[in-house]
């Protein structure tokens, strides 16, 4: 016992925050892959391919959505359950599940676990990250309860009991989590998601207001709960993320409403009521989660490329959602407004933008397009005609934003695709700077400094 613990405690201290956050999420999709390969996993009692199960694990702990199989069809009660603790493991991230753990059994939470708790929620200060911990997992609990009462309003009647129950409960913590898993498929079609559902109010309206607050960041809810509607003392992440969200919102709801407006092939036929559900739960899913209530091969591609953008722009920090975050983007639009008047500081609600934070969202915005451009290119070349350029470009940001919508179907994706979307979606979920930063040593502190030199730029 004893030389466990110091085993355990040699890993803690060997390897800095980010690495361990990359090793923890890697050993929990392992895990996944192994338990989900069981026969008990599988309706047909029989053991999964490998790779589909790596994918599928991958999917559910990086909370994208994206399926090789159809969830409902394909896997035991067993595997649906074991799928829906990876993504409620993957949605609060496997320190909050440890400090979970160790707030059952009485343990006391070290400075070590503390500064880990402290990079899985992309905090800035290590003070009060204990409590803030205690309050995610209550806002978690809370809101999954409540989601799954109003599904079940909807689901019982239509389902039964036990299904009824047993679906509420997945597809709130699936929504919560931005996971965008379902189980329709037995009822309305192998990889149908939440088509049959696309006018109605309860299940539209339950599932977007899980979506939103599973992806505007707990440190965003538990802002609005102390300091109720006074926006005024909210700090300046939780101010940039909400007011970017809302903006997102509506762009995106409108443009997909006029672009789609007159499509017989989309929602050119439904009621104007209709249109706007549609438009709006599209709108929010596609930055955040993988639900779908209508075929997004029945877009137009001006429409198609729109939610490419959202996808890549993602939810917010210390999210269950992916993505570069609202907050890199308002940072960086910032920023652009402050060169353009000419200002020497980035300035916004009275408070000034520091360099390194700037320096930071630079860096992830570009190190995404890098990701975005190859991986496009690399799915184009290796994949079979379902993926052209659009096709391609659609999964790539849907894995890297962790969304998990499709337009070519990911199963049809052969073994090399599946493999470089896990790691997509591994990227997406963990964060590309993270994993970078797991093979680059510490800050380095230059001892020369050397002449300044200007740069001709434009």
């Amino acid at each position: 016992m004893d030389s466990f613990k110091k085993r355990k405690k040699s890993f803690l201290y060997k390897y800095k925050p980010g690495q361990i956050m990359v090793l923890g999420f890697a050993g929990v999709i392992l895990a996944g892959t192994l338990i989900l390969m069981l026969p008990i996993s599988s309706n047909s009692g029989e053991i999964t391919n490998f790779f589909d199960c790596l994918f599928t694990s991958t999917s559910s702990v990086c909370v994208t959505g994206l399926v090789v199989l159809d969830t409902s069809l394909h896997w035991s009660v067993f595997g649906k359950t074991v799928i829906i603790l990876l993504i409620q493991i993957g949605g609060m991230g496997f320190m909050s599940i440890g400090a979970l753990i160790s707030f059952i059994f009485g343990t006391k939470i070290n400075i070590r676990k503390r500064i880990l708790l402290q990079e899985s929620l992309n905090q800035n200060q290590l003070s009060g990250v204990v409590r803030l911990i205690r309050r995610v997992l209550i806002f978690t609990v809370s809101i999954e309860f409540v989601g799954a009462l109003l599904l079940s309003i909807v689901f019982i009647p239509q389902f039964g009991l036990i299904d009824g129950i047993g679906y509420s409960i997945f597809h709130s913590i699936s929504a919560f989590c931005n996971a965008g898993f379902d189980l329709m498929g037995r009822h309305s079609g192998e990889f149908s998601s939440m088509l049959m559902f696309y006018n109605n109010s309860i299940v539209v309206l339950t599932l977007s207001v899980l979506v939103i607050l599973g992806g505007i960041g707990f440190p965003v809810l538990i802002c609005i709960k102390y300091n109720k509607l006074k926006f005024k003392k909210y700090d300046l992440s939780s101010k940039l993320a909400i007011i970017t969200t809302i903006i997102l919102l509506i762009i995106g709801t409108m443009v997909i409403f006029c672009g789609e407006f007159s499509n017989a092939s989309s929602i050119g036929t439904m009621s104007i009521v209709d249109k706007l559900k549609v438009a709006f739960f599209q709108s929010m899913t596609a930055r955040t989660a993988g639900f779908a209530t209508i075929d997004f091969n029945s877009f137009r591609a001006n429409t198609l490329f729109v939610l490419i953008v959202l996808m890549f722009i993602g939810a917010s920090p210390a999210s269950t959602g992916g993505g570069i975050k609202t907050t890199t983007l308002a940072v960086i639009f910032i920023s652009v407004i402050s060169f353009l008047r000419n200002e020497n500081d980035i300035n916004v609600f009275k408070r000034r933008v520091d360099v390194l934070t700037f320096r930071k969202a630079l860096g992830v915005f570009f190190i995404a397009i890098a990701i975005f451009v190859v991986g496009t290119y690399v799915l184009t070349i290796t994949q079979n005609e379902k993926f052209g350029l659009m096709q391609s470009a659609f999964e790539v940001s849907s894995s890297l934003a962790t969304v998990g919508l499709s337009m070519a179907g990911s199963s049809n994706l052969n073994l090399f695709g599946k493999v470089f979307i896990s790691l997509l979606m591994f990227l997406g979920r963990v964060g590309s700077l993270t994993v970078f930063t797991y093979f680059m040593n510490d800050t380095v502190q230059n001892k020369i400094r050397y002449p300044e030199e200007k740069i001709l730029i434009g």
